[in-house]
């Protein structure tokens, strides 16, 4: 049984067109897919289609075996990466990765990722105060800080100098190994699909 499938999906943002036209996509536990094509294409809209931040004009959603389609995004267990990382600039480093966590030692749990993203001692610090690729590593922590059962990646790499692209995309993927997760990835760049050693879905 795959882990996510999306089965017949179709989304319209404008009645007279559909962007999205029964679409079939499946994903086993553990693995890597990355969505790849043009601009408009609606690659993000899947992202968000699964998270549930749209909904579907017809079509169902499953997720390790169950159907959640109509279910809220903040109980679906799925962490989000965003294209501009979307840290809170409020927030510090600490409470950034806390952000969304429940439980007891959720302090604990944050400083360990923290460890996790070689970003010791930097818990006091402000967004605006670190790098680009910095602040990428902070938002990936943050999205695996509720321990989601799959991690949505919308264009992770783009927002990077291309000096910090290579070394922030071994990163990532060494990053995720760690954590056996599955990933979907939004994309327009092959060398990110092989960085992450993803299977590829193309979108047109």
């Amino acid at each position: 049984m795959s882990f996510l499938k999306l089965e017949n999906i179709s989304f319209s943002y404008d009645k007279n067109h559909k962007l999205i036209n029964d679409l079939n996509l499946e994903l086993d536990k553990g693995q890597r897919l990355a969505i790849l094509g043009g601009s408009g294409s609606g690659k993000s809209t899947i992202l968000r289609l699964i998270a549930g931040f749209l909904n579907p004009l017809c079509g169902d959603i499953h997720l390790d075996g169950k159907i959640i389609t109509n279910t809220p995004p903040h109980k679906r267990n799925i962490g989000f990466l965003f294209q501009d990382y979307a840290l809170f600039p409020h927030l510090n480093v600490i409470e950034n990765i806390c952000f969304g966590m429940s439980g007891d030692n959720k302090k604990q749990k944050a400083l360990d990722l923290l460890d996790k993203i070689k970003l010791n001692g930097y818990e006091k610090v402000y967004p605006k105060e670190l790098s680009g690729g910095q602040q990428q590593r902070v938002a990936l922590a943050r999205a695996l800080a509720a321990e989601p059962k799959l991690i949505l990646l919308d264009e992770p790499f783009s927002a990077l100098d291309s000096e910090l692209k290579s070394s922030v995309r071994a990163f990532v993927s060494e990053f995720l190994n760690s954590f056996d997760m599955s990933v979907v990835m939004v994309t327009h760049d092959v060398n990110d699909v092989d960085a992450l050693d993803s299977k590829v879905f193309k979108i047109s």
